[in-house]
């Protein structure tokens, strides 16, 4: 049976400003994520110019 990935939590990246959706291994602590991924986590002090 298909799971159907509707209505989960999205927050917005503040380094490259792009939606990103909740995830399983976020579960348990999705109120402290703050960037959709280990890149923009480590760039956090640039924001790049698109």
């Amino acid at each position: 049976m298909a799971h159907k990935k509707v209505n989960l939590p999205q927050k917005t990246c503040p380094v490259c400003q792009r939606p990103f959706t909740w995830r399983k291994k976020w579960e348990k602590d999705w109120e402290q994520v703050i960037y959709c991924s280990e890149k923009c986590r480590r760039g956090k002090g640039k924001v790049d110019e698109v």
